[in-house]
Parts: structure tokens; C-alpha cells; sequence
């Protein structure tokens, strides 16, 4: 066996163990759900006894994962830098796992838009979290007040906006690709498009 194979055996060990323990699951329990004996569980747990694969799917059900998760190593690329994009006061993050998820940091000082007309509607799903001060959300007909620490999620079909209420505040949103791309697609619209409206400066939401 290499290094490499003895580190990902001990890794796949403790994955198990912490995963039941997670559940809140005795060794009698995890080896009644897997089907097998709480002896032949411990001693996997303890590195005692091979792993063999039939046993890894049994036990990768019974902990309601999957095999591929399970016996997953760890990447390289922890740690990232966002993107920074200074005209719209962003930072991103791509999430590696789901490529077409990203995660966005901004901060906002500007209230939410009082024409209808400004309202976006496009295909995805948004979730957000405001990380101080208070946001506005507009949806639909609804005008939502989103506090520090409070989370909004919605789908984005729903003609929405967003902004600030009594002073700047700093949101951190997750996007899936369809939202992302709705976004990237307004932005672009604004700068094509930027000056003034009979509203005022045009600014992304």
C-alpha cells in the first residue's frame, strides 16, 4: 500500500465515524442500518479490518451519502481569492464543487429603485444574507425589510431589486447559474445604457 492509499484508507475511516457521530448514532445503530455486525463496524472504524467495497456501499447508504462522497479526497485548492470587481463593489467566488454556483459580497448604499420598470425577473434561484445594516428587497408586489443576520430566498423569475435602508449595507448572496447569468446580463444592459433616467443615475441592483 502507498502513502497515498494509507492516507485516503485513514481518511475514508474517520469520514465514517464522523458521519455517524454526526447523526447522533451509536455503533449498534450505524451497523443495524448497515446490516452488519457492530464488531465488524468498529473494527473498520479503528482500521482493524479491510475496507472492501461492498461493505463501503452498504455503509456509504446507511449514512444516506453516496460512494463517490465517501471515498472523496481532499482538494488542493482550499483556499481561493475572490475576484474583485470594483465598479459595482463586488467580490466573487466560484464554488468549486458546483461550478455553477457563485457567491458574491457586495455592498450597497443606494436605496431600491421606485420604478417598477427596474424590477428583474430571469430564470434561477437567489439566496442572501445581509452581514450588517438592513436591506430592501423588492418582490413582486412585496417590499421585504431584511435585518443583520437575516437570509432571503427566492426565485428569481419574481421580479426583484434590492438596496439599502438608513445607510449602507453589506450583503453576501449565493447565485446559481441561471440568477448569475441574469445579473451579468442586467450589468451589461446598464453600461451600454448608463447616464440618467427620469428616475435618476442608473445603478445595478
Amino acid at each position: 500500500m502507498t502513502q497515498e492509499d494509507g492516507e485516503l484508507d485513514s481518511l475514508v475511516r474517520k469520514r465514517i465515524r464522523a458521519l455517524r457521530v454526526a447523526q447522533g448514532w451509536s455503533l449498534e445503530e450505524l451497523a443495524a442500518r448497515a446490516k452488519v455486525s457492530q464488531s465488524t463496524l468498529s473494527r473498520i472504524e479503528n482500521g482493524r479490518r479491510r475496507l472492501a467495497l461492498d461493505q463501503l456501499v452498504t455503509l456509504a447508504r446507511a449514512l444516506d451519502t453516496s460512494l463517490d462522497q465517501l471515498v472523496e479526497t481532499a482538494s488542493d485548492d482550499i483556499v481561493s481569492n475572490p475576484m474583485i470587481d470594483g465598479a459595482h463593489g463586488q467580490m466573487r467566488w466560484p464554488i468549486k464543487a458546483e461550478p455553477g454556483m457563485t457567491v458574491i459580497r457586495q455592498r450597497m448604499t443606494e436605496p431600491p429603485p421606485d420604478n417598477p420598470s427596474r424590477l428583474r425577473a430571469h430564470p434561477g434561484r437567489e439566496w442572501l444574507v445581509v452581514l450588517s445594516g438592513t436591506a430592501i428587497l423588492l418582490l413582486g408586489n412585496r417590499r421585504l425589510r431584511i435585518e443583520t443576520n437575516q437570509a432571503a430566498e427566492f426565485p428569481t423569475m419574481l421580479p426583484h431589486a434590492i438596496g439599502a435602508e438608513g445607510g449602507p449595507c453589506e450583503l453576501l448572496g449565493i447565485f446559481d447559474r441561471d440568477a448569475r447569468r441574469g445579473h451579468q446580463r442586467g450589468e451589461s444592459t446598464e453600461k451600454r445604457g448608463e447616464g440618467t433616467d427620469k428616475n435618476g443615475p442608473r445603478r445595478s441592483p
